[in-house]
């Protein structure tokens, strides 16, 4: 069967991780994206971190079920192959800074005037005004300007992977669904901007920035935020993690751990007071679980039904019961790459269902099977390649 996007065409023009990532979502789903690099060495994501067969792990799970064409858009030869593509696609997505995707001829009121129903989508990092909006940035940049660090921390500290930009690419995978979903409602084309400021913000907010949003003092009751709940409980031989949100689930909590005493001590005895001696708490649960082995301490919550699980390294991840259980994990053989694996779309439709089809493209992979497709013959091509539009 066929993907719930099946049908649906995309040009991405996108590097990095946040547009390559969303448009990977889409495509998981069954869109055709056709991934636009600039020579010589197209997305830098490329060539960042563990690799093998000359591709980097962090470029094939953010790039599969994509076609690679390879055009180098200072010839005016090649930008006109993109006003092609941008004329027989669905969306066009693109995350070049303010103005310069305007300096190439490839602006939405360019292809609009081409292609009213088109779906425009501008991905930046800072929006399309004020100080910052001509500034290049990546993840670690926003985690600082969205507050992440000190939510992690104070003296801040990052959270070690790339959330801002993964964030970002879902809010924008959502944003280009719904509005492929209001074109067929008679909406028609629309531009749609997101910039990583503002997803950042958005979804850092609701647990992040409690205290940013309550405004009225007079009626403000400030707690610990929960970020001060995501500590390690360390044991003889590792490190579990506990979440006892309601009252049942903390008194069965201090019952599992031997600590009985605590359910009559005034601090704890109400969530409300709970909230405000947090850090007590924490330190009396953690005080007393470094005897106990990660297997008896999760064996006593388990029965006790309070939410918990292990603390895992990334290596124990695959071979872990629930994630061997939910097949999130598929292996296959990558034709430079070798032996990989990867998750499978992680939505999964009953009628519609998202596949792997095809593993991330090698650099410009795909450049004259499409040339091909929108009519160009052999000789057009060599020529196109011969004038440096296309490599």
């Amino acid at each position: 069967m066929d993907g719930a996007l099946a049908g649906i065409r995309i040009v991405d023009l996108t590097a990095n991780i946040t547009g390559p990532y969303a448009t990977m979502i889409l495509a998981d789903q069954g869109a055709e994206v056709i991934k636009v690099e600039a020579p010589p060495h197209g997305d830098v994501m490329r060539y960042l971190g563990s690799q093998s067969g000359g591709m980097t792990a962090l470029f094939a799970s953010c790039n599969r079920n994509k076609r690679s064409v390879m055009l180098n858009l200072k010839q005016s030869e090649a930008r006109e192959i993109v006003q092609q593509l941008a004329r027989q696609a669905d969306v066009f997505v693109q995350n070049f800074r303010p103005d310069v995707i305007d300096r190439l001829g490839l602006g939405e009121p360019d292809l609009r005037s081409e292609h009213p129903e088109l779906i425009y989508v501008s991905m930046n990092a800072f929006g399309e005004k004020g100080p910052y909006a001509d500034r290049p940035a990546y993840d670690h940049i926003l985690q600082g300007m969205t507050g992440a660090a000190y939510v992690q921390a104070d003296p801040p500290q990052y959270m070690r992977q790339a959330w801002c930009d993964k964030g970002t690419a879902v809010i924008a995978a959502q944003a280009i669904t719904a509005a492929l979903f209001a074109r067929e409602r008679g909406a028609g084309g629309q531009h749609v901007r997101l910039s990583m400021l503002d997803a950042g913000i958005s979804f850092l907010w609701p647990d992040g920035h409690t205290d940013t949003m309550i405004l009225d003092e007079e009626k403000a009751v400030r707690v610990a935020p929960i970020a001060g709940t995501y500590v390690p409980i360390e044991t003889a031989d590792g490190f579990v993690t506990i979440a006892a949100v309601t009252p049942q689930q903390r008194d069965s909590l201090l019952v599992a751990i031997g600590r009985v005493d605590l359910l009559v001590d005034p601090r704890f005895a109400t969530l409300e007071s709970l909230m405000q001696n947090l850090d007590a708490f924490r330190a009396e649960v953690l005080s007393s679980q470094k005897g106990r082995t990660t297997g008896e301490l999760l064996a006593a919550l388990h029965d006790a039904d309070v939410p918990c699980g292990p603390i895992l390294r990334p290596g124990e991840v695959p071979d872990f019961p629930q994630v061997r259980e939910n097949e999130i994990l598929v292996a296959s053989e990558h034709p430079t790459m070798g032996r990989i694996r990867e998750p499978r779309p992680a939505a999964r439709f009953e009628a519609t269902p998202s596949t792997i089809r095809s593993p991330a493209p090698t650099l410009g992979q795909h450049t004259d099977e499409v040339l091909r497709e929108l009519g160009r013959s052999d000789d057009e091509i060599t020529q196109l390649r011969s004038d440096d539009a296309i490599v």
